[in-house]
């Protein structure tokens, strides 16, 4: 798989919920810290997506906000 985005961050699903139309999907990066996606539950079924799964959540944003 080849992409434009530069912000590729390699982890493992840790968590998959789903609710009616949207699942939430946890991933644990490889510094322990974890990144939430929010997808729809036909990309679920369509990736087989799976606690346990190697992925790669991929950043693509024009904005990056920054809070304290």
């Amino acid at each position: 798989m080849k992409l434009s985005a530069r912000n590729i961050l390699p982890g493992k699903v840790v968590a998959v919920t789903k609710g009616s139309t949207t699942a939430h999907v946890k991933v644990e990066l490889a510094s322990g810290l974890t990144i939430m996606s929010a997808i729809t539950n036909e990309a679920v079924d369509d990736l087989a997506i799976k606690v346990g799964d190697t992925v790669s959540a991929v950043v693509k944003s024009s904005d990056v906000m920054i809070g304290k």
